[in-house]
């Protein structure tokens, strides 16, 4: 099997996603050993189904089972008039990985980007994850910042 091979859809995430949906979110937080609160999932899970919130998912499927996932996010911009769209998370499920998914995955979002007007699809991934900088590497360019972050409680 070949990244061409027509074996995956790509689908907007819908109501009746949420079981398909919810291993592959645990799946991406064991990857990156976290542990997201019940309770964010469930909110961040209305925030995707929510048409007036700016944050988008969806699911690839192969053969009727969900073998990947992808969230992302339109926000606003000083340095363009076109929105940002931030990619934030992207998995694909173990035996799945190297036949396209993740491709496909990050050409959706590039679709709903362009169709929604933006001017940037961007994401980050940890420093250790080589496969898929491999995979990055092929389909973008690397902006050459470095993240800082500030920790705030909630």
């Amino acid at each position: 099997m070949s990244a061409d091979d027509d074996q995956f859809e790509i689908r907007a995430l819908a109501a009746c996603d949420q079981a398909a949906w919810l291993p592959l979110w645990s799946g991406y937080q064991a990857f990156y050993k976290v542990e997201i609160p019940a309770h964010v999932s469930e909110t961040t899970w209305n925030r995707i189904l929510d048409p007036a919130e700016p944050i988008s998912g969806a699911l690839a499927w192969r053969g009727g089972r969900a073998v990947g996932l992808v969230h992302f996010i339109r926000h606003r911009s000083c340095w363009t008039t076109g929105d940002y769209c931030y990619l934030q998370d992207l998995f694909v499920a173990e035996g799945q990985r190297g036949f396209g998914v993740g491709k496909r995955l990050i050409g959706h979002v590039r679709r709903a980007a362009e169709a929604e007007g933006c001017s940037r699809v961007y994401w980050l991934t940890h420093e250790t994850n080589a496969d898929a900088m491999a995979l990055y590497d092929k389909v973008a360019e690397k902006s050459g910042f470095i993240q800082y972050r500030i920790a705030l409680p909630t």
